[in-house]
């Protein structure tokens, strides 16, 4: 599975090809067009760590997109193909994400070209504050003006460190903890953080089944429940967004494709197990009551009804796109399908959950983390004992006009207040359908965009373009 795979463009002349698509049905003046087309600035760093009583040297990006709104944001992520392109990329895709959903960030995104599985945890403790560092003085990390997150290949360990290295660099600065998202808990972070990108991919793909219509458009019928579903990745957002939807919607997983291998099951898979088998033989091989292959391309071009890549980018491209069976696409990944295939699924008929939608509850729970970084308080703390007791106001009320005692396992629901993690799914789920109702919406009132991707990049593109002339462009 590698993110080169037939590339019809590269990946970031795929991004403007679609955001350029975009700016020809909204009339954008074409010196606006090109400020909100291209790319800020980017760093490049090279840097030495002594590994193992060697010198070695490390290649790191950062690209910041746009600053149209502060902090920029977007993830980090250690692969040993990554390439300024790629960062460049990303970068653009979190400038639209954001403006989508309705984030007030810029965009921006970050890499370092290694193979984690090379090193150890403190070998990658040096590599990551060392390159914290060279971020730091440079000005591209901040709570003020850029913000990581975890991406591919890191998570809440490697951001740990580098809030830790920020903290020590500038001890002053009473909103550290904001400097990055997706720390752990007991570091600031935000409990549901972890999963919020697979959460997410449940939500839009449970919006997208609440509207009839849409569906029908698909060729599918009734609701998400016993839909069979194939996902590529079964990292971070596939693993969630897999067990999401089976342990909580009915939806059959009935393929996992990871780098190197995949399991079908036609009745489902259980995802869980499956999790826990690849966790502790670090291969699929072997698990039971399933067809094992390592024919990972064929495993894309199998029938079901629903195909969630979330692994990365150019992953359907122009030699398999007319090869998919899927009737819906769920892009859970950064680019899967390229701006040529995209066209190619359209024209056949298959519909497309857009990237810059789909996954972005990842970017709106770290906007949750980063606000209650800065203003210091937990969720919910000051008004949970208020709502508890309006609750059991409600609850005595409610017995006293019916003459009948609540049940006690109900009234316990219905006295308790909001955990800090109801209020971030709660936001999450708001998000993700208040978006895709916009989506929908513009899709359906402008006779020039016929498909959802354009939509999306139609609604932020015009926010962003506001945003630069409603302040005056210079």
């Amino acid at each position: 599975m590698s993110a080169t795979n037939h590339p019809d463009l590269s990946f970031h002349q795929g991004v403007n090809q679609m955001a350029e698509k975009a700016m020809g049905i909204l009339g954008l003046d074409s010196g606006v067009a090109e400020a909100v087309k291209g790319c800020n600035s980017v760093l490049q760093v090279r840097f030495p760590v002594k590994i193992r009583g060697k010198v070695e040297v490390f290649t790191g990006w950062r690209a910041v997109h746009s600053t149209h709104r502060l902090p920029a944001k977007g993830g980090i992520r250690f692969a040993p193909y990554a390439d300024q392109d790629e960062v460049e990329a990303l970068a653009s895709l979190m400038t639209y994400k954001c403006a989508l959903v309705n984030v007030p960030f810029g965009g921006s995104k970050g890499a370092l070209l290694i193979d984690p599985k090379e090193y150890d945890r403190d070998e990658l403790e040096k590599i990551t504050r060392r390159f914290s560092l060279e971020l730091i003085r440079k000005g591209f990390l901040s709570p003020a003006t850029n913000v990581p997150a975890p991406d591919l290949g890191t998570g809440q360990r490697e951001m740990a460190w580098i809030m830790d290295t920020y903290k020590h660099l500038h001890p002053d600065d009473i909103n550290y903890l904001a400097c990055v998202t997706g720390k752990p808990v007991h570091q600031g972070g935000l409990p549901g953080r972890t999963e919020a990108t697979g959460r997410g991919v449940q939500y839009a793909i449970r919006e997208f089944f609440s509207y009839k219509d849409d569906v029908k458009k698909t060729g599918l019928k009734g609701g998400l429940s016993g839909k069979r579903i194939i996902i590529q990745g079964f990292g971070n957002v596939g693993y969630h967004a897999a067990r999401f939807l089976s342990e909580e919607d009915g939806a059959k997983i009935v393929g996992i494709i990871k780098s190197d291998s995949y399991l079908f099951n036609e009745n489902g898979l259980p995802v869980e197990a499956v999790h826990q088998y690849a966790c502790e033989n670090k291969t699929l091989k072997g698990f039971p009551d399933a067809v094992y292959s390592e024919d990972c391309v064929a495993a894309l071009e199998m029938e079901c009804d629903i195909l969630i890549p979330a692994a990365l980018e150019n992953q359907i491209h122009v030699h398999n796109a007319d090869k998919i069976k899927a009737r819906l696409v769920v892009e859970a990944a950064n680019g899967p399908v390229t701006f040529d295939a995209d066209e190619i699924l359209n024209k056949r008929g298959i519909t497309i959950l857009p990237d810059i939608y789909v996954n972005s509850g990842g970017v709106t729970v770290s906007y949750f983390e980063w606000i209650r970084n800065i203003s210091h308080i937990r969720f919910g703390r000051m008004q949970r004992r208020q709502d508890e007791l309006r609750n059991h106001q409600s609850s005595l009320l409610l017995e006293e006009m019916t003459g009948m005692a609540i049940p006690e396992k109900y009234k316990k629901k219905l006295l308790r207040g909001a955990d800090e993690i109801d209020i971030v799914r709660s936001g999450l789920e708001y998000t993700m359908s208040d978006t895709y109702k916009q989506l929908r919406t513009t899709l359906l009132e402008n006779d020039e965009i016929d498909d959802l991707r354009t939509a999306a990049f139609v609604i932020a593109i015009e926010k962003i373009a506001r945003s630069y002339l409603d302040v005056g462009v210079y």
